[in-house]
């Protein structure tokens, strides 16, 4: 089945309110020109205000890059999905690398964070992937799956319409290291299978699967061209509205001649 692609930019810690602001038009005023991509992108807490002023009425989506799976309370410093679905986010960035990494988010806080966003009615990403050790002995689909089953428990059928899968493969984040095209498709077809397995073939062949990773317009075309690939989670490349609308232009043109 062939999907539009689907392009979102994890602007991570960078930007303050103004910058923010100014690439966020940029983003809106040259991304007439794809129509057939969905694009969203991903500012830090700070800016998520501006940045939805900067695309009213365009294509392009605003979303959180993390929430806490309490909907209020006493959680310093927490952010909580209503307070951003609040601010007009329609997507959330969960389990993230890094996060798992520099916050010691485990599968079970991913699987009550994605709780949480679908409470209240908020498309969450939810990010899987293997380090560069797991991905050297070998155990790419075993760490996936496991993320999967642990992230996805309990969230049933109806519920997974909602779900984004992102496929990152740790070692090539920020590395400019990026998996091969058949290595990330080999990945994106066990993830498919897997949701068959657990949710049924409808589900299976509507899930949107994205690959992150070191992605850029020059090699978009190549792993996008791939039968599981629906799309990306731009790191790095989405601070450059020029280089992020290219990622979705050379999606655009592979997919024409997608597997």
């Amino acid at each position: 089945m062939k999907r539009k692609p689907f392009i979102a930019g994890n602007w991570k810690m960078n930007n303050l309110v103004s910058g923010a602001r100014r690439l966020a038009s940029q983003i809106a005023q040259i991304s007439g020109g794809i129509e057939e991509a969905a694009l969203a992108v991903f500012p830090p807490f700070t800016a998520l205000d501006q940045v939805k002023k900067a695309v009213a009425d365009t294509r392009v989506m605003v979303g959180a890059q993390d929430i806490f799976w309490e909907d209020a309370g006493a959680f310093t410093g927490e952010i909580s999905a209503a307070m951003v679905r609040d601010l007009g986010c329609s997507h959330v960035i969960i389990g993230h690398s890094e996060r798992r990494q520099y916050a010691r988010e485990t599968d079970a806080d991913v699987n009550k964070k994605i709780r949480a966003a679908l409470r209240h009615g908020l498309s969450p990403i939810v990010c899987v992937g293997e380090s560069l050790k797991e991905w050297e002995r070998g155990e790419s689909l075993s760490r996936v799956e496991s993320q999967l089953e642990a992230g996805l428990h309990e969230i049933d059928a109806a519920d997974m319409v909602s779900v984004i899968i992102a496929y990152e493969p740790i070692w090539a984040i920020g590395t400019g290291l990026t998996a091969e095209p058949d290595q990330a498709e080999k990945v994106h077809a066990r993830i498919r299978e897997w949701i068959e397995e657990n949710y049924g073939a409808a589900a299976a062949d509507c899930a949107i699967i994205l690959y992150g990773g070191s992605v850029k317009p020059s090699n978009a075309a190549a792993l996008f061209m791939e039968s599981n690939i629906d799309g990306f989670l731009v790191g790095g490349a989405s601070l450059d509205a020029e280089s992020f609308i290219g990622i979705a232009s050379e999606a655009l043109r592979a997919c024409k001649d997608k597997k």
